[in-house]
């Protein structure tokens, strides 16, 4: 059996003719989903350090991607809208809501509803979206499992080795540190069990979640391998990590001991200094809420920062070697000779840039993701040279890459309450990635929702009205933020790579402004306040 896989973020899809589309009809998909991953992974560079050798030898094979972003920062709406293909300000999805009680999602067809009525038999297992909808599938074991988790006294809580203030964010968020037998019952009263909800006790060396996933992934695309059954597939994987709990085996922390970890390169002292963004939400809005409890947590900001940068180091070699698993079941079988590979992430993370620890910020860091893929017969395939692109692309160009790729047929609207995919294919930039002809647009759009806690809290009225968010622009060179005042921020990433400068308010900036202004608006549909 022939694969395409896909690794993981209205326009005109571009046709396939009917030889091609029936080639393309033979392959499968798979389709892999880190958490929170950013760009510290070798392809990106973001840090030196970083240990990806299965991303490296994929990325040596694949084109990859240097200036793509999410949709919005934070893991339910850009799942949503990356598996949908629709954008948030076009749905109305904006934030935290189930995306099949949004009226305009209920009525389109996901990304595996689609590939199921071309013919397709769609198995998935672990986080893909994050509001699941299990009948999306016709398989779907192994739903998301953020574990293991620490319990103690009978309740989920950070792992011993977090001291406090940071420990009391939770079990989740505020928990970093080897899977190790300190957590194994420490005077009886402290554990790992299974996963968020679970007291199944678990004990070290036990497979974790994302190693049951990597597992299944393996096995399954081996059996598909082995059986007569001619229908492609389509494969979702998603891991957990590095999303928090940043918990991983112990061997995966050893090659970082703390004293050599080098802490982020964005890293600039009051850097927020010229941000509007602390202005528009209070002290305890998550991201400026954890970066102050880690520096309150160690004997600096700058230790607290090494602490868990070494963890995240430790998730992403962790994950990898999960990637790795998988990529070598499609080498194993022989099926990556005709398996298309997108390998992405929902959104990126601050660490601790601009003062602020969590994703859901406007900046670089918490934007940009990973996204590499390997389309066998468009240019860049297996055995074929890697290409670099630098074009500004979303992970909203994921569905209509993938009709266009396999030569789906039929409207991606299961109703007229639906809406078309939004979104440009990739294939252009596949074929050549130097000089690809990009029928995209020339930024990419990420939209912060700004919440009820923030300094000017939401109306009801203006809680799913995209005129009172906040928006990011990405080209090639700029990056331009707007927030719901009207307050700008502006960085040249040719003479400012870590966005340390807002040259907002310069006079030599005023036809970029105008510019960016009118692009938002014309993107969005609204005259903006």
């Amino acid at each position: 059996m022939s694969v395409l896989v896909v690794v993981s973020a209205t326009a005109a899809v571009g046709c396939v003719g009917v030889a091609g589309a029936q080639e393309a009809a033979r392959l499968n998909v798979l389709l892999i989903v880190c958490d929170d991953l950013n760009d510290w992974v070798g392809p990106l560079g973001g840090h030196r350090q970083a240990q990806t050798p299965a991303i490296d030898a994929f990325a040596e094979s694949a084109v990859v991607f240097e200036n793509a972003s999410c949709s919005t920062p934070v893991c339910a709406p850009s799942r949503a809208s990356f598996l949908t293909g629709i954008e948030p300000y076009t749905s109305g999805n904006l934030f935290w809501s189930p995306w099949f009680e949004n009226e305009v999602l209920a009525n389109s067809k996901t990304m595996m509803r689609h590939f199921r009525d071309n013919g397709y038999i769609a198995v998935g297992a672990g986080k893909l979206m994050h509001h699941e909808k299990p009948d999306e599938w016709d398989e779907r074991p192994h739903r998301a499992d953020y574990g293991p988790l620490v319990i103690e006294d009978g309740e989920t809580a950070a792992h011993p080795g977090v001291p406090e203030p940071f420990a009391s964010i939770g079990a989740i968020d505020g928990s970093f540190g080897p899977i190790d037998d300190r957590c194994e019952w420490v005077l009886g009263r402290q554990r790992w069990v299974g996963g968020v909800g679970s007291r199944v006790p678990y004990r070290v060396g036990q497979p974790t979640p994302d190693e049951r996933v990597a597992a299944w992934a393996a096995g399954r695309i081996e059996r598909f391998a082995a059986d007569d059954d001619d229908r492609p597939f389509f494969m979702g994987v998603g891991f957990i990590r590095p999303h928090t709990p940043m918990h991983a085996p112990p061997e995966f922390f050893d090659p970082f001991p703390i004293g050599t970890v080098e802490l982020p390169a964005a890293l600039l002292p009051d850097d927020e200094a010229d941000t509007h963004y602390a202005t528009h939400f209070g002290p305890e809005v998550k991201g400026l809420r954890y970066y102050r409890q880690i520096a309150e947590s160690y004997e600096s900001a700058a230790a607290g920062l090494r602490e868990f940068a070494r963890a995240y180091l430790a998730s992403v070699a962790f994950v990898d070697a999960q990637i790795g698993t998988v990529l070598d079941a499609l080498d194993r079988t022989g099926l990556a000779e005709n398996t298309i590979v997108i390998l992405t992430s929902d959104h990126g993370f601050q660490m601790g840039e601009k003062g602020f620890l969590f994703k859901n910020s406007l900046w670089e860091e918490s934007n940009r993701v990973p996204l590499m893929i390997r389309a066998p017969g468009v240019g860049v395939g297996v055995g074929v040279g890697a290409g670099r692109c630098g074009a500004p692309v979303s992970l909203i160009d994921l569905y209509p890459t993938l009709v266009d790729l396999c030569g789906l047929n039929g409207d991606t609207r299961i109703t007229a309450l639906g809406r078309s995919l939004d979104g440009s294919t990739l294939r252009p930039l596949l074929a050549d990635p130097d000089a690809g002809e990009w029928h995209g647009p020339d930024a990419s759009l990420t939209m912060v929702h700004a919440e009820e806690e923030g300094i000017r809290p939401l109306t009801a009225a203006q809680y799913d009205d995209p005129r009172h968010q906040h928006w990011s622009l990405r080209t090639e060179r700029f990056r331009y933020i707007r927030y719901n005042t009207g307050l700008e921020e502006l960085y040249d990433h040719a003479a400012d790579p870590h966005e340390w400068w807002n040259i907002a308010g310069e006079p030599s900036s005023r036809s970029q402004i105008d510019r960016f202004r009118a692009m938002l608006s014309d993107r969005i549909g609204l005259d903006l306040p």
